[in-house]
């Protein structure tokens, strides 16, 4: 199986299992989607304190692996509001896939969007 599938079976499954021992199942979809981004935006503070970004406090040493640890609960909060979206592993690759070639082709300055163009040349 498929890396990128089996995380979205996985998550399938534990959100499965959480809406039914929190008694979750009543939550609308928007009431879901408000819940993660919120989730995301708290583990995106988490990953923040992790890596120094108070300039006004003295630095502590990096830890590699708590850095990892809110990322991948970042991924859990993404993939799932993706499964709640009917967004499956194949379509957020593809969706993936095309958004990565607009981001070059704007670097690039090979679309409408001039305000992306780089005057980075690799010639």
């Amino acid at each position: 199986m498929d890396k990128l599938e089996h995380i979205f079976e996985l998550q399938e499954r534990f959100d499965t299992d959480l809406a039914k021992r929190r008694n979750l199942k009543n939550y609308d979809y928007h009431v879901w989607i408000q819940k993660e981004v919120l989730a995301i935006i708290s583990e995106l503070g988490e990953l923040l304190e992790e890596v120094n970004f108070k300039w006004w406090k003295n630095p502590h040493p990096l830890n590699h692996e708590a850095i990892k640890g809110e990322l991948v609960d970042i991924l859990h909060f993404l993939i799932s509001m993706c499964v709640k979206s009917g967004i499956d592993a194949e379509e957020l690759y593809k969706a993936y896939i095309n958004k990565n070639k607009e981001n070059f082709l704007r670097q690039q300055g090979l679309t409408g969007k001039k305000e992306y163009k780089s005057s980075y040349t690799d010639e």
